[in-house]
């Protein structure tokens, strides 16, 4: 089953417009992190461009992990539903938001999301925010975990060009590693710039047509949800 939350005229939050706005997000973000830790639930906001395989590689670690989480994808777009049906024929329930104009997704967005769910029949979320690695960056939704993904023909120029998305994740996913023999990325150079603006990052090298490095990034996330929720105990 698929749902769909509609940004209304005024809710989606523009952190460079309005100081007040900012800090209107932050604290819708705050309340969302705060509900899912009560109820146990990790929240993974995952970055992207368009064409990063943000759905492929969620599509991927649903199939890895449906069968022992409770899982559901919140996935953001302009317009549509394609992606969240696509996600949705694996079995687990979606919530489509569509953000009209708007570049990225915001807390008040999540918020809305957040209650078309029961968090206590939830273990995992996965929230697929708009591609662009620009403005979502700007943006806490109250997330566990943010993750930002590089695919392999986007270039491995991005962490230098675009720090503030590599600055504000948790893990570095590097995707499309089927590709790698036939386009000029260096894995090293990406990593090594991206570790240099944030040292915390975990990094990932996947593919999610050969399956490469998924167990690692299904590992980590099964931490992830093991800590939050021995904070929770």
């Amino acid at each position: 089953m698929t749902y769909t939350v509609q940004g209304e005229p005024g809710e989606v939050f523009d952190i460079e417009l309005d100081e007040d706005l900012k800090r209107a997000n932050e604290t819708i973000a705050e309340e969302n992190r705060r509900q899912l830790q009560r109820h146990g639930v990790c929240a993974v906001d995952v970055m992207g461009s368009v064409g990063s395989g943000k759905t492929s590689l969620i599509e991927q670690l649903v199939r890895l992990l449906k069968g022992r989480y409770r899982i559901v994808a919140f996935k953001g777009d302009l317009t549509t539903r394609i992606d969240s049906e696509r996600i949705a024929s694996l079995g687990i329930r979606t919530v489509q938001i569509n953000t009209g104009r708007e570049c990225h997704l915001d807390a008040n967005l999540v918020k809305k999301a957040l209650a078309k769910v029961d968090l206590g029949s939830l273990d995992l979320i996965f929230i697929e925010n708009v591609g662009n690695l620009v403005c979502p960056a700007s943006f806490d939704l109250g997330e566990s975990e943010r993750w930002v993904l590089l695919s392999s023909p986007e270039g491995d120029d991005k962490p230098v060009k675009y720090p503030e998305a590599f600055l504000s994740a948790n893990a570095l996913v590097l995707t499309k590693a089927d590709l790698l023999p036939y386009v000029p990325f260096d894995v090293d150079r990406a990593r090594r710039e991206a570790l240099f603006i944030n040292p915390r990052l975990r990094v990932f090298v996947t593919s999610a047509v050969t399956g490469q490095g998924l167990d690692e990034l299904e590992a980590h996330l099964v931490a992830s949800l093991g800590s939050l929720r021995s904070r929770r105990a």
